[in-house]
C-alpha cells in the first residue's frame, strides 16, 4: 500500500485555507439551524452577511492573487472561478426567497468548493507558481488581513441556547 503523505501548505497559501475554514463554519451553522428548526429566513440573513462581509473579499482576493498566476484557460481555474459565481448567483437567490432546499444546496455547494480549492487547486498552485509569485501572494495577503476577522453577527442562531 502506498502511503501518502498531506501536502505542505506553502505559506501564501494559509489564510486563503483559514478563510477556508471559516466558510466551512458557514456551511455547518446553516445546517446546524435548520437543525434546529430555525427560519430559513433568519439563516438567510446570516448568509447574506457573511456574503457581504467575508466571501466576496476572499472570492476576489483568489480571483485577483491566485489564479492569475494560472493561465485563463487552465481547468481548475476556470473551475473555481464557475463555483465563484454559481455561489454568487445561489446566494442572491437566496435573498429573493430563502428556502430550506435551497439553503442546504448552498451548504453543501459552499462544501464541495472549499474542498475541491484545498485538496486540488492549491496543490496544482504550489507546483505551478513560482517561490517569487508565492512571496509577493503572502506578501499582499499579509498586509490585507494583519489580524483574523471575527465573526460579529449577534444572532448566534446555530446555538441551542439561541437558536430557540
Amino acid at each position: 500500500m502506498i502511503e501518502s503523505k498531506p501536502l505542505k501548505r506553502a505559506p501564501a497559501l494559509i489564510q486563503f485555507s483559514k478563510d477556508h475554514h471559516f466558510s466551512l463554519l458557514l456551511a455547518w451553522k446553516i445546517r446546524q439551524g435548520m437543525r434546529l428548526g430555525i427560519s430559513a429566513q433568519r439563516i438567510a440573513d446570516y448568509i447574506n452577511f457573511f456574503f457581504e462581509t467575508y466571501l466576496n473579499d476572499h472570492f476576489k482576493e483568489e480571483e485577483e492573487l491566485l489564479f492569475t498566476g494560472l493561465d485563463e484557460h487552465d481547468d481548475l481555474r476556470l473551475s473555481a472561478e464557475q463555483d465563484h459565481r454559481d455561489l454568487h448567483a445561489m446566494n442572491e437567490e437566496i435573498k429573493l426567497q430563502p428556502g430550506e432546499s435551497l439553503l442546504t444546496k448552498f451548504a453543501d455547494r459552499l462544501e464541495q468548493h472549499i474542498r475541491f480549492e484545498e485538496r486540488f487547486l492549491f496543490a496544482h498552485l504550489q507546483s505551478s507558481l513560482q517561490e517569487h509569485q508565492l512571496n509577493s501572494i503572502l506578501e499582499k495577503m499579509e498586509a490585507l488581513h494583519p489580524a483574523q476577522k471575527e465573526d460579529d453577527w449577534k444572532d448566534t442562531f446555530w446555538t441551542r441556547k439561541n437558536g430557540l
